[in-house]
């Protein structure tokens, strides 16, 4: 019986830790060719120097994006995973729903800080955001709305930076090889 072993995330010359990311869109409308967000958020984590695991394009159904962020979440080589789309308050809305009975832990600062940040650009609209994340089997999960400029926002204002371990004085990243302490 041979076992094989999933290498941990890559580090570079400067000690940046490259993270492996799954991106899912959930939308009834959008196909890859329309998939803006998905699209800016695979750039935008590339461009900082992880790699994207996966990127996928699933409808507004509970099962479907549990199906797709289950998989993720069991992968040894997926260390977080971005949601776009379905976090706002309509029928069709379930991203949150979908994703939070996965978590092991909510990180509630990041929905309080991500509506704090988009109520600057958006006013008393961000209110209306669900915006989530937490961690579950040692995978970082972020539920961000479906709009652009709200990805960018999110990225460009907190994930990225929590996600970087070289930001100070503490990131997510560096908490990765306890998050499974009992």
């Amino acid at each position: 019986m041979s076992t094989t072993t999933t290498p941990s995330p890559a580090t570079d010359a400067d000690g940046f830790i490259s993270l492996r990311i799954g991106v899912l869109t959930v939308s009834d409308t959008r196909s890859e060719a329309e998939d803006v967000s998905g699209k800016r958020l695979v750039e935008a984590l590339e461009g900082a120097g992880h790699s994207c695991a996966e990127k996928t394009i699933v409808r507004d159904d509970a099962y479907q994006i549990r199906a797709v962020v289950s998989r993720w979440i069991a992968a040894q080589d997926v260390d977080a995973v971005l949601t776009t789309g379905g976090t706002g308050i309509t029928g069709r809305d379930g991203t949150p729903e979908a994703i939070e009975p996965l978590l092991d832990k909510v990180i509630d600062g990041f929905g309080e800080l991500f509506r704090m940040l988009s109520y600057e650009e958006i006013g008393t609209s961000s209110l209306q955001s669900r915006a989530l994340a937490g961690v579950a089997n040692a995978t970082f999960v972020f539920v961000l709305p479906g709009s652009s400029g709200a990805c960018r926002l999110a990225w460009e204002k907190l994930v990225s930076q929590q996600l970087d371990n070289r930001t100070r004085p503490c990131n997510l990243v560096m908490l990765m090889p306890r998050l499974n302490e009992s």
